[in-house]
């Protein structure tokens, strides 16, 4: 609910006058009253729908996580430890030369069960994301809506939302994604005729059971950091979150702020004039500057690793190696393929015989990317709660309410990080697979294979990712609307009038301040060559 603010006395100073800073410090130190803040935004959306989404996702995770553990249990007690399940016949193969690539169909469902994993970490990351923003906030420790969320904790070790479970989250994460080169496999089953043998792919039950471990591990992760603490709202927008604060005495407005953007928070914090161009999020945010080069760093590492592996394909036409052996044609243009085929060059080794231990190097080698994946989320939400901002000045308003589902498909941003998660996981499980291969139900066969023209489809793919993301990041938002980037205290000091559709813009003139703010009608444009410090200010300065 808006609450008009109180005629200001004028004074005799032209319009863009500014004063000394000494004349504004007793002016910067008067807050808002408790009563009048609260009169201000009685007005914030709960989102007890959006609690409903959260809670659905978090019941399909569950449910998919069961059917994998009771898929999991069933093919270790009828066929053993190392026992598939086959789930369809491709094609019949001599017995003398049965070739251990997976056929398209496994690897279109490997595509599948990625996009799955994806629902699953991304409904549970939402009630994890919704949990730790109100723990931190509890703590007054928050200060954008949007923060890595698997890389900033509440304090206290045995804290739900604390570093330690965070991190035992990342883990997690990353087996959930891991386990999808391990789960499928090509599979092999001798016929009476003992000269053929039907191909099919299968899943097997000791890695389909730990996917469904780690997924429900998550699940209980994100409840207890739910039970643990007092959500103010479930809303995504940062405005439901900024309103709730100032509702709750959580964030008190600043006086004279209504034209500075968050990248003036550690800078004198008097008048200013409207400025045309803003900063970008690289500047306002700082982990957005530690997001964006570990994007790079993971694109440079990947380009060294195909250069590794071409050296050491290369190396190995000449060796008698019994480690590891280098199959497939020369790179070239002709021999570049999106799939693995017969003419791809690779190299291939046994890996470890112990599973577990060569599921930890697979791991090791995919964490990078996941954790790279997800930190791009801060990128692509903190954009998301700028251009939500900027939708202020614009004929249709700001709507402060969200629904999350709809977000992904509205936000273009948001839309390609989604799309890309699944893909470029599955990419890295076409470049690189520890990949086990049945016989008659048994798994025999547990080799690691690196493709070089795959590695460089990652790579040159992870650099269009890269690139897309820094652009944005970098990208400084035009008009005279200050930047807000989702930062809470900066939201309160520009938001001066709260409802379910706002529009910002010039409400007032004075001497010698002029008053921006928002309203539940259009406001007129702001003037660029005025001075605006906000509702009261000139009757501040007349008393100076």
């Amino acid at each position: 609910m808006a609450a008009s603010s109180k005629p200001t006395d004028e004074s005799l100073y032209p319009c863009d006058a500014l004063p000394n800073h000494q004349d504004f410090d007793w002016m910067i130190s008067d807050a808002i009253s408790t009563a009048d803040t609260q009169a201000r935004t009685d007005f914030y959306d709960p989102s007890l729908t959006n609690r409903k989404y959260a809670l659905v996702g978090v019941a399909c995770s569950s449910i998919f996580s069961c059917l994998c553990i009771v898929a999991g249990i069933i093919t270790l007690v009828n066929y053993g430890v190392f026992g598939v399940t086959s789930l369809f016949v491709t094609n019949k193969v001599d017995v003398a030369m049965w070739p251990t690539q997976m056929p398209l169909q496994g690897e279109l469902l490997a595509l599948v069960l990625n996009l799955i994993i994806t629902l699953c970490t991304e409904s549970l990351g939402f009630l994890h994301g919704i949990s730790l923003r109100s723990a931190l906030a509890s703590e007054s420790r928050l200060r954008f809506n949007t923060n890595l969320r698997l890389l900033t904790a509440a304090r206290g070790w045995y804290n739900p939302n604390g570093a330690l479970l965070n991190g035992i989250s990342a883990v997690l994460l990353i087996i959930s994604y891991s386990s999808t080169s391990l789960i499928l496999c090509p599979s092999y089953q001798t016929t009476p005729q003992l000269e053929t043998v039907n191909k099919s792919v299968a899943f097997a039950g000791l890695p389909l059971l730990i996917l469904g471990v780690a997924l429900l591990l998550q699940v209980m992760i994100a409840l207890s950091g739910m039970r643990a603490v007092k959500i103010l709202t479930w809303s995504s927008s940062p405005f439901d979150l900024t309103a709730a604060l100032v509702h709750h005495t959580q964030l008190t407005p600043a006086t004279l702020r209504c034209m500075r953007c968050v990248s003036d928070l550690d800078t004198y914090g008097g008048p200013a004039k409207p400025s045309g161009i803003q900063f970008s999020a690289w500047h306002a945010h700082p982990s957005i500057r530690k997001v964006v080069i570990f994007l790079w760093v993971i694109v440079a590492a990947c380009a060294g690793w195909a250069a590794l592996v071409m050296y050491i394909w290369d190396k190995l036409q000449h060796s008698d190696s019994q480690i590891m052996s280098a199959f497939g044609s020369a790179l070239t243009l002709q021999t570049w393929s999106f799939f693995p085929n017969q003419q791809s060059s690779y190299i291939q080794y046994m890996s470890s015989g112990v599973f577990l231990f060569s599921w930890v190097n697979m791991a090791v080698i995919q964490g990078p990317l996941t954790l790279g994946l997800h930190c791009s989320e801060l990128i692509a939400n903190v954009i998301r709660d700028e251009r939500q901002w900027r939708c202020a000045t614009g004929k249709k308003g700001l709507e402060t309410v969200t629904n999350p589902v709809k977000t992904i498909f509205t936000h273009s941003i948001c839309l390609i990080l989604f799309v890309a998660k699944p893909f470029l996981h599955w990419m890295f499980g076409l470049a690189f697979n520890l990949r086990t291969t049945a016989y008659d139900g048994q798994l025999i066969i547990l080799m690691a294979f690196m493709y070089t023209v795959q590695i460089w489809n990652l790579c040159i793919t992870l650099f269009i990712f890269a690139c897309f993301f820094t652009f944005v990041a970098l990208r400084r938002p035009r008009g005279p609307q200050p930047a807000a980037y989702g930062h809470l205290q900066t939201l309160a000091n520009l938001v001066d009038e709260w409802s379910p559709v706002m529009w910002w813009g010039h409400k007032e003139d004075g001497i010698p301040y002029c008053h921006a703010g928002t309203s539940d009608h259009p406001l007129p444009d702001v003037k660029m060559d005025c001075v605006y410090a906000g509702c009261g200010a000139g009757s501040l300065a007349s008393l100076s």
